[in-house]
């Protein structure tokens, strides 16, 4: 069975990953795709490796990469519309691998309209899976989609109720990453540490955004994040671009300042993982549409790479890792800040949580655990079941 998976980037971090590599954008496309895939952002190929162990014929896709993008297109002769070269590349690459399953990893970028081209375009389409897992604006994507697929309880119960099939897959973390750290990084080196996005707007991060200016009040809390509001018309570029697609309400007004002076730019990829273990204690707190469910990708990120989580209390969290034995919660921003006091306080008990942590991520939160959920799916959908 062939599977063919469309990936979106950060728009922010293929601009990082060419100009750290100017000359990589002349390079031909397997160079090219080899580096993105090696900088492991996002899911990278980690569900099309696994899929592959399971027998499937794959291959990724990163439609936005416009220098990878072309080069395909130049090494093939295909001429395209200058205005609308990601979906005539995007489609001529569908059409050319004839894929049996389409898993969409973007719902922003990839419309309704493009769906269902590529269904016309390429009969070989036999399902469509979806993945969304931060507030969207425009739904109706979701109805070209077979089974739209979320890490988020929420979301998945939402879904449902507007009479879509939806499934819940977490997030998980790819072992290989661990083989492209240095060793020689392994001690951390920052106290405790925090990379992700912050967009202050409803659903998105208004707690976040809460915590942190707390926390950098009262901590010695290190950030990695753009906190810098877009403007009302580049907020769905904006938003999709920290967030892997969707649109939101228009942004309140600037992050708090405190947070701002203390922030620096933005980690992806390797650069990220390498961050999240430097650092003591890592943070995460969650998405404001992710209520009561503890599922974002940080908890499998900051565990994987063997960092001590700090991580806030969710209802489900008990079936994903053991707290206070694997990873470390909190109820408020008052628990927070004493718990990492205590954590930066008891270096023994902080190894022993993170060691856990780690250990029960590489045991039960790996992709070739999730892998084989999605192909429970894809052949239960496929059967008719």
């Amino acid at each position: 069975m062939r599977l063919l998976k469309i990936g979106v980037y950060y728009s922010n971090y293929l601009k990082q990953f060419y100009a750290r590599r100017p000359d990589l954008a002349g390079a031909p496309y397997d160079a090219q795709h080899a580096a993105l895939i090696g900088d492991c952002f996002g899911s990278s190929d980690f569900w099309t490796r696994e899929l592959s162990r399971l027998g499937y014929e794959t291959r990724d896709l990163v439609i936005n990469a416009g220098p990878l993008q072309k080069a395909w297109a130049a090494e093939r002769g295909l001429a395209f519309d200058e205005g609308g070269w990601l979906f005539d590349i995007a489609e001529a690459q569908v059409r050319d691998f004839r894929p049996d399953v389409l898993i969409v990893a973007d719902y922003s970028t990839v419309t309704a309209a493009f769906i269902r081209r590529l269904r016309d375009v390429c009969p070989s389409v036999r399902l469509v899976l979806g993945w969304c897992g931060a507030p969207y604006g425009d739904g109706s994507v979701f109805g070209e989609w077979d089974v739209v697929l979320s890490c988020v309880p929420e979301l998945v119960a939402h879904f449902r109720g507007a009479g879509h099939r939806a499934r819940h897959v977490n997030h998980a973390f790819e072992p290989r990453v661990l083989d492209k750290l240095d060793a020689r990084e392994a001690a951390p080196a920052v106290d405790f540490v925090f990379v992700g996005s912050l967009v202050k707007s409803e659903r998105f991060h208004l707690g976040r955004e809460k915590l942190l200016s707390r926390l950098v009040k009262e901590t010695g809390l290190q950030l990695w994040s753009e906190v810098g509001p877009p403007p009302p018309s580049r907020l769905r570029r904006a938003a999709h671009s920290l967030l892997r697609g969707g649109a939101a309400e228009s942004p309140q007004s600037s992050v708090d300042a405190r947070i701002a002076r203390r922030a620096r730019p933005p980690l992806f990829g390797l650069d990220m993982f390498r961050q999240l273990r430097a650092g003591r204690v890592a943070l995460n707190t969650h998405i404001d549409i992710s209520t009561h469910s503890a599922s974002n990708m940080r908890l499998f990120e900051a565990t994987g790479v063997g960092a001590c989580l700090l991580t806030d209390a969710k209802e489900n969290l008990r079936e994903l890792f053991e707290p206070d034995a694997e990873v470390i919660a909190y109820r408020d921003a008052d628990e927070c800040v004493e718990k990492v006091k205590y954590l930066l306080g008891h270096e023994s008990r902080r190894r022993d949580i993170a060691a856990a942590g780690q250990c029960r991520t590489l045991r039960d939160h790996t992709f070739a655990s999730r892998a084989a959920l999605i192909d429970a799916v894809i052949r239960e959908e496929l059967s008719g079941g």
